[in-house]
């Protein structure tokens, strides 16, 4: 039996990978189920696998979760430090599948257990690439991807030469705003942002794909895992999402991985690494789906891709800033403090400031000089909205 552990259960991925799990229960021991707020599924889910532990991010619901799971013997905890505890627990397999720059501890913990780490948090990488690597190395750890994009980049990889890669390129739907009118901009709306045309994913990832914020960071996670050049990396606005990445190689070959969009694929090639197994996933009809279509994005459109070429070019942690000022300048969008296209602005103001902050432009790349960078740059965010409304 597979001892599995999901951080983010109550998520889009998390969901989706209990799922799958749901399916065979007999093969996968669940150690460790986490998630935020929603303690009512939590709890829900916690029971109906059997977890060891349940935690909850959030130190003020811990009474709410211990009355839910009352009586089950499933044990509750709360808080980051919980978060990082749990991931210390023996797994053979770890989702990490928590929002933002709060899931690269936990990852990183269940990295030096050993563990093969499903890595859909997209944000430890750009904040921490080396790190992380580093510490998959050294502790004999497996690292795979699960964003759609880079699922497919390292599918596209298997048996070849990554000597022989030319050129990686990852689609992007291109979001709520794809066909909106540029100056119509300035005035969408949190509600419209959150509409995604073709995927069915939480408020904050549909948002940074209407900005391409989520494209950006994924931009710098390919950079990271694959380790291949800036300039070898490509974006092309795929409207249909079918083809999810492509790979180019030196003889001028070609290789597109297709599919439904349904992140249940990505998950599940992971979960049963390295063979392929039956998904409950819709098959294509390319004669009833009858085109697919692609164009260069338009970077006055979306700036967010013009900044994280200059992060990775950069490198060191401005990563970290990049991804703290992003959130919280994602925060402010949905609280209605500051208008869409502000958000890039933003993290530029804060990616400037960084530039002359001399002792941390060269500093190393470690869990704690990431955390305090994070913590400075969201800082750094908050004064430049303040600013801004002042």
């Amino acid at each position: 039996m597979r001892k599995v552990s999901i951080f983010g259960a109550t998520g889009s991925i998390g969901q989706n990978t209990i799922d799958l799990i749901s399916r065979n229960p007999s093969a996968y021991d669940v150690v460790a189920l986490t998630g935020g707020a929603n303690i009512e599924q939590l709890a829900d889910d916690a029971r109906r696998l059997s977890a060891d532990v349940a935690v909850t991010a959030h130190e003020d619901r811990l009474e709410d979760l211990r009355s839910a799971l009352t009586g089950t013997g499933v044990e509750v905890a709360a808080g980051q430090a919980a978060l990082t505890e749990a991931a210390a627990r023996p797994a053979d397999w770890v989702m990490s599948a928590i929002v933002g720059a709060a899931g690269l501890p936990p990852g990183l913990e269940a990295l030096k257990q050993g563990a093969t780490l499903a890595l859909a948090n997209k944000e430890t990488l750009v904040c921490a690439g080396a790190l992380v690597l580093g510490t998959a190395r050294k502790h004999n750890a497996q690292l795979l991807p699960v964003d759609s994009e880079h699922s497919a980049v390292f599918q596209a990889l298997v048996g070849e030469d990554i000597d022989a890669v030319e050129r990686i390129i990852i689609t992007a739907s291109g979001g709520a705003f794809r066909d909106w009118p540029l100056g119509d901009l300035a005035s969408a709306t949190v509600e419209q942002a959150s509409s995604h045309p073709n995927w069915n994913m939480g408020q904050r990832i549909t948002i940074d794909s209407a900005s391409m914020f989520n494209k950006a960071l994924e931009l710098i996670e390919t950079k990271e895992f694959f380790g291949v050049a800036a300039d070898q990396i490509e974006v092309l606005v795929h409207p249909e999402s079918i083809v999810h990445s492509l790979v180019g190689f030196r003889d001028g070959a070609v290789m597109a991985h297709m599919g439904a969009p349904d992140m249940r694929h990505a998950i599940g090639y992971a979960l049963h690494w390295p063979e392929r197994r039956d998904l409950p996933i819709e098959r294509l009809n390319l004669a009833k789906l009858g085109q697919l279509r692609f164009q260069d994005p338009d970077e006055a459109r979306y700036p967010a891709l013009r900044l994280a070429r200059n992060v990775m070019e950069r490198g060191g942690l401005s990563g970290a800033v990049f991804n703290a000022a992003k959130e919280r300048a994602l925060d402010h969008f949905i609280a209605r403090k500051v208008g869409f296209l502000e958000m890039a602005e933003i993290v530029e103001t804060v990616l400037n400031r960084f530039e002359g902050a001399d002792s941390l432009i060269d500093a190393p790349i470690t869990l704690d000089n990431v955390l305090q960078t994070d913590h400075l740059a969201r800082k750094w965010a908050d004064d430049t909205v303040m600013k801004r409304a002042g």
